[in-house]
């Protein structure tokens, strides 16, 4: 069983912390932690992280006893930029975080993987941080993706990891151009596992995203080792708040990105595979209505 646990609540740093102690577990004490966040561009919550809720897990990880903490990302306009743009650099020096700008990665160290069944037609090339970190804990939004990708949760936010044409390769082409894309997107978190995922799911876009979209109170936090799940529990959120029909009509695991991740082993193959836990009385009704969505598929 994959536990995934969920949050109801108002305020970000609550979230975070409840959401985290609702998994009972430690994953990052003693460790090199590199976060990866959702900064593919600036745009407001939930079109990007939220400083927030990114401040709130470095706190949350250096208190649960991290040896190091980076944080690793590649922008859709330049890294450094965006990062500049959203005010993140110096809260992140304040807490000794070492920014690492995928930007400026040799091209050897863009790694390589040419699965023998992919629907990538020359493979696709992952940043060596992301595959040589000691504890890898991503952090996603609660959105749609009005560009193909159906929904961008935290398979979708791995694409971040892959280079672009400004880095020497031209995989975004390739993705945004095929009819299987989000077979594509499950396909590369083949090589790498994070071992904690955090959603915030404060606010959402329901329809439209990933930058801009309709949006919603979502009022939730998740948290858990398994992203498959996390994606799964997520969609069944935007369900529970009314979203397009690519969300509304489809069972959750005949999504195409958390179908092939199931295919791929990265994760929840079912409903019956997730625990979904309250982290606190207060979200324990919210969470009820969730897991009857999730369960009905």
């Amino acid at each position: 069983m994959s536990r995934v646990s969920f949050v109801e609540t108002d305020e970000r740093r609550h979230g975070v912390r409840a959401a985290l102690q609702g998994l009972g577990t430690n994953p990052v004490k003693g460790k090199a932690v590199l976060v990866k966040p959702n900064f593919n561009t600036a745009d407001p919550c939930p079109g990007s992280t939220h400083n927030d809720t990114l401040v709130a897990l470095v706190d949350e990880i250096w208190s649960m006893g991290a040896g190091r903490v980076s944080l690793g990302e590649r922008s859709y306009p330049r890294t450094g930029k965006v990062m500049e743009q959203k005010g993140v650099l110096p809260l992140l020096k304040d807490r000794d975080v070492e920014i690492v700008d995928f930007d400026g990665l040799d091209s050897r160290d863009w790694v390589e993987f040419r699965p023998p069944i992919s629907h990538w037609p020359d493979g696709f090339r992952i940043a060596r941080p992301i595959l040589e970190a000691e504890c890898l804990v991503s952090t996603c939004c609660l959105k749609t993706h009005q560009f193909g990708g159906v929904f961008t949760l935290s398979l979708k936010l791995h694409v971040g990891v892959v280079p672009t044409r400004r880095h020497g390769f031209d995989y975004m082409s390739q993705l945004h151009g095929s009819p299987d894309q989000r077979k594509m997107i499950a396909e590369v978190n083949e090589p790498f596992s994070p071992d904690l995922v955090v959603l915030d799911g404060l606010e959402a876009f329901v329809d439209g995203g990933p930058a801009t979209g309709r949006q919603v109170r979502g009022r939730v936090f998740l948290a858990s080792a398994d992203r498959v799940a996390v994606d799964a529990v997520g969609v069944a959120v935007l369900k529970t708040l009314g979203s397009n029909p690519e969300i509304m009509d489809r069972p959750i695991f005949e999504q195409e990105q958390i179908a092939r991740a199931a295919e791929l082993g990265l994760g929840a193959s079912s409903a019956k595979d997730i625990d979904l836990v309250a982290a606190d009385e207060a979200s324990r009704s919210y969470r009820d209505r969730v897991a009857g969505i999730l369960e009905q598929g």
